[in-house]
């Protein structure tokens, strides 16, 4: 919930608009002096708004605002006023408030005044290690090949475009396996600086040290490396040795784009190590190749939308549904995420329609390279693109790819306008 700072002399008004910000499902904290109002600024966390009387015990909103900016905070202040002309209206803004509520309507004005301040970045929403439930073949194989893994000790290397939840596949496999009583470690490889321990009186690298620090740490339990084709090729030469030579007790599970094939082939990617860290795979879909579990997804998200702001579940209605299930989504659950919880945010009424669904084409294309995948996989990629887009150019933007560049490869695989399949 927004958390909203009442600075107001008056305790009868406190209560009064505390009760109606409650009420509209914000997070009121109010204060009568300057001293308590400054130490409670201090704490607001984004998206939070200041709604304070022209006089309070100790200062003014005008002093307020101005310690806001030396101090380089800059919360959106609303003013309760006692019914001034417009001329007296307009020199406030210009002093720096951003709007005003008139005292003697505060139980019609001031909730829809805080709702235009009131920023979405309150509503982050963290998603936890669990599995979200979804129904797909795709994601049921899934769980079943992360119980199958869990029950060895064998390496893994999780593959899939970013957002699609590897991560949470990789803890899934720890928690499900015999080594949940040790530790389990994190490390990114494309890390500015390892955060292994370094003894400078080694004759060895500070890299070989770092690395050495985690499986030191995780004895016995898992580390989980992400994004492993971040390594560079010096961290690879350390981490094979350490795994060749010194064999310790800890399972390692990786997370990959498939960047990191093309690596192994081109040899920027020791092929040695490669096929030490992939004992076994799990290759996660994106998004856009199973759409039936949209509304799954979704489904858990508002669950917990809604527990975060305590407020009724939101749906989406057929609209949303369909303009989600079309859209080719580059950042697969983690960008679906963040457009349903905005959606969310600005719906006032429990169905969330297509008209408040926002998507960002500004995105980079993450699309996966048709050209890298073998000729029948590409062609029904194509033809599913297509039957789910209705259109050859909705297809093109499910795939992530030109019009022209579509029609090239319809003629390659021999695909008429039609969709039809030549002989």
């Amino acid at each position: 919930m927004n958390r909203i700072l009442i600075v107001d002399a008056s305790s009868s008004d406190c209560r009064i608009m505390s009760g109606l910000l409650t009420k509209a499902g914000y997070d009121p904290v109010a204060v009568s002096d300057f001293d308590a109002a400054k130490e409670e600024v201090e704490k607001l966390p984004p998206g939070a708004v200041i709604v304070t009387a022209m006089k309070f015990t100790g200062g003014t909103a005008q002093e307020l605002i101005n310690w806001q900016r030396q101090e380089r905070l800059n919360f959106p202040t609303i003013a309760v006023v006692d019914n001034l002309n417009p001329s007296e209206l307009l020199e406030l803004m210009r002093n720096g408030i951003a709007d005003v509520v008139q005292r003697p309507a505060i139980d019609k004005q001031l909730t829809e005044i805080v709702k235009k301040y009131a920023k979405p970045e309150n509503m982050v929403l963290q998603l936890d290690n669990t599995l979200i439930p979804r129904s797909s073949k795709q994601f049921k194989n899934i769980e079943k090949s992360i119980a199958e893994i869990a029950a060895t000790n064998a390496n893994c290397i999780i593959f899939g475009e970013c957002g699609t939840g590897k991560e949470q596949i990789a803890r899934q496999i720890y928690l499900q396996s015999s080594r949940t009583q040790k530790p389990l470690i994190m490390m990114e490889a494309g890390g500015a600086a390892l955060v292994g321990k370094h003894a400078p009186e080694s004759d060895r690298s500070e890299i070989y040290d770092r690395i050495e620090g985690y499986f030191r740490e995780a004895k016995g339990g898992t580390i989980i490396v992400k994004n492993i084709q971040l390594l560079t090729f010096e961290k690879q030469s350390v981490l094979l040795h350490i795994l060749e030579q010194e064999h310790p007790d800890v399972r390692i599970i990786c997370t990959a784009n498939a960047t990191l094939m093309k690596m192994v082939a081109e040899e920027t990617f020791r092929d040695n190590l490669f096929f030490i860290l992939r004992q076994t795979s799990i290759n996660v879909p994106p998004l856009r190749e199973t759409t039936e579990d949209i509304p799954d997804i979704t489904d858990y998200l508002l669950s917990k939308y809604a527990r975060k702001k305590q407020q009724p579940k939101k749906r989406l209605d057929a609209s949303a549904v369909k303009a989600l299930k079309l859209h080719p989504w580059p950042g697969n659950i983690r960008e679906l995420k963040d457009v349903v919880l905005f959606a969310a945010f600005h719906t006032d009424g429990e169905t969330i329609s297509e008209s408040a669904i926002k998507f960002d084409n500004a995105q980079p294309d993450t699309a996966e390279d048709l050209t890298h995948r073998n000729p029948k996989a590409e062609k029904e990629r194509i033809l599913k693109a297509f039957t789910r887009a209705g259109t050859w150019g909705g297809a093109a933007k499910l795939l992530g790819i030109s019009e022209r560049a579509l029609y090239k490869l319809r003629k390659k695989h021999d695909i008429n306008p039609d969709r039809e399949i030549g002989s």
